[in-house]
């Protein structure tokens, strides 16, 4: 942040060189409001339009100051706040040049990325309250306190706030070509027209109390006003912290399927007998737990699972898979380690142990025969459950080495005849559920979308090591 009024040079450098870095069109803008501005002063200083007491006028422009530096953003660069209380009253209140003062100091403390609105909105915003000022004042008469004559100067100080407020924003935006004048007059007409009947009665009030009683009824007005304003403030930073925060949950999501399809990429390039096998057990195993009626997020941890399920068979001896017959009893010890090893390569990444500890188990039986660690029914967690049927299933459909693809509907009744022994039955009624419904192409694993998810992974492994 940039202060310029906390005399520091540095501060007057940085903004002397923003200055600079402005397009011509922007600084001859600049220079001719700054010139304006600087000669409605002086007008206004040898009219001998007097000034409230200097301690009012400093909590006036306090007030302004803390409003517009605690807007509410309607759109990506524009934004409102609660400044036009303060300025309008001050307009009616005590003349155009107190309210083109406070209406200065409000923007000129308010100094903050982009950094060139500081050059713009100062002056644009001491020639409006000017103009606020001297259209209230034919309607206010020196020791005429009626309510009437009060609302009437204080609607033509807020028109004439609003309106050429409105102007120098529309003409700024020209100039500096960021912005359509029409969608700005969408998204601030529509506000502006509802600040004339909310705003100008309490202008009014305040103007009428204090003329009536004293300055201090604007302040138990106008404090509370700046302290809602700033629970809006809070609020718009928390909904955009919480948008902030989802779009990085998606991109963690997305950098943790990428690394994933990776090392599947990483174990089809081995053993080209079972390439694709990992992305169709991913698609069933989602499908069973959408079917299950799983919440969303399960439903894409156990997608994320299914294609990292086999990663330990990385670290197997070489020609294990791609033997032609039978494993022998050694043979099939060493195979049934790559849980254990899938799990120990997943552990290491960092927020992946939910992961490996579902991998470890989806070669669990409910009967408690499976490996590891011998789990019975529901000891093993349930995506690993899912999983097994999934990876059993598409094995059995699909060429291997040592024998060819089962039909679909003899893998079918082999899941049937294995529920409570080797299957949990909740996990293969969904799965029948599913592939009842399917077409062939999915059932036997050569759908179109199984073939993306092959290709996609490869892509990324092959980025990856390239990287």
């Amino acid at each position: 942040m940039v202060y310029p009024f906390r005399g520091r040079f540095k501060a007057l450098t940085q903004l002397s060189a923003i200055f600079h870095d402005m397009n011509l069109k922007v600084r001859l803008w600049v220079i001719l409001l700054w010139i304006c501005a600087v000669a409605v002063l002086v007008d206004l200083s040898g009219r001998a339009h007097g000034l409230p007491p200097w301690w009012v006028l400093f909590g006036l422009g306090v007030i302004a100051a803390l409003a517009e530096r605690q807007g509410v953003f309607i759109t990506g660069n524009i934004e409102t706040s609660v400044s036009f209380l303060p300025t309008v009253f001050t307009a009616v209140a005590f003349g155009p040049l107190a309210a083109a003062v406070v209406s200065a100091a409000a923007s000129s403390t308010d100094v903050r990325p982009p950094y060139g609105r500081w050059f713009v909105y100062t002056p644009a915003r001491a020639l409006t309250g000017a103009a606020a000022g001297l259209l209230a004042g034919p309607f206010m008469t020196a020791g005429d306190s009626a309510f009437g004559r009060i609302l009437l100067a204080s609607l033509a100080a807020a028109i004439a706030n609003l309106v050429l407020d409105a102007a120098f924003n529309i003409v700024t935006l020209v100039v500096r070509g960021s912005a359509s004048p029409l969608a700005f007059i969408g998204n601030v007409g529509p506000l502006l027209a509802l600040s004339l009947p909310l705003y100008v009665p309490l202008v009014a009030l305040l103007v009428y109390g204090y003329q009536v009683y004293s300055i201090w009824v604007v302040a138990t007005f106008l404090i509370p006003a700046l302290a809602l304003q700033r629970l809006a403030h809070l609020y718009q930073q928390q909904r955009d912290a919480v948008g902030r925060l989802g779009e990085v949950n998606q991109q963690l999501e997305r950098a943790n399927l990428s690394f994933a399809t990776a090392l599947v990429a990483t174990l089809d390039a081995r053993d080209r007998y079972t390439a694709g096998h990992s992305a169709a057990v991913a698609v069933y195993s989602r499908d069973i737990a959408r079917r299950m009626g799983l919440a969303e997020a399960e439903q894409r941890l156990v997608h994320l699972c299914g294609l990292v399920h086999d990663i330990g068979k990385v670290g197997l001896p070489p020609g294990l898979l791609e033997k032609p017959g039978a494993l022998t009893l050694e043979e099939r010890r060493q195979m049934e380690q790559h849980t254990a090893i899938g799990e120990h390569i997943l552990s290491k990444v960092e927020d992946y142990s939910d992961i490996a500890w579902i991998v470890r188990h989806h070669h669990e039986r409910v009967d408690g025969l499976g490996y590891p660690d011998n789990l019975t029914a529901d000891e093993i967690p349930m995506l690993s459950r899912i999983i097994a049927v999934a990876d059993a299933y598409n094995a059995m459909t699909s060429d291997r080495p040592y024998r060819d693809a089962m039909p679909s509907r003899v893998a079918r009744l082999r899941l049937a005849q294995a529920v409570e022994s080797q299957f949990d039955t909740t996990v293969v009624a969904a799965f029948e559920a599913v592939l009842a419904g399917a077409s062939e192409a999915y059932r036997s694993g050569q759908r179109e979308d199984f073939r993306i998810e092959v290709r996609e992974a490869t892509q990324v492994a092959l980025r990856v090591a390239t990287a």
